[in-house]
């Protein structure tokens, strides 16, 4: 088996793209339509809906740094074994980490996940 550097193809590139802009959008929209609005957090007081509920799970996410730690998981786990979808979760997990106040954890992700295309990889027979 001969090894290469990780490279996914033109295909699979445009597909972590693709998914690494939607966390991203996702998270943004989320932080600034959601979180940091006063009035969803008054609404939410009085009435639970499905907003709500994504509101609070993602702040309670957030205080534990979920977003920061999963992402750096991942990406250490990519960078022992390189995959794509490996490499796709870590990109979006860390998006999302860089969003929503967990940049420390993250960007060390984002730190693991540009060496990994340094790492030799063994192409799948």
């Amino acid at each position: 088996m001969s090894t290469r550097t990780f490279l996914p193809g033109p295909r699979i590139s445009n597909l972590v793209v693709a998914l690494g802009v939607g966390a991203l959008g996702w998270a943004t929209y989320l932080r600034y339509g959601v979180l940091e609005q006063s009035a969803v957090g008054q609404a939410c007081a009085s009435v639970v809906t499905g907003t709500c509920r994504v509101r609070a799970a993602t702040l309670s996410l957030i205080e534990v740094s979920a977003f920061g730690i999963a992402a750096l998981i991942l990406a250490a786990l990519h960078l022992v074994r390189p995959s794509v979808s490996l490499f796709t979760l870590a990109l979006m997990a860390s998006a999302m980490g860089v969003v929503f106040y967990n940049a420390n954890t993250a960007g060390l992700a984002i730190g693991l996940l540009l060496i990994s295309f340094a790492r030799s990889w063994r192409a799948p027979a």
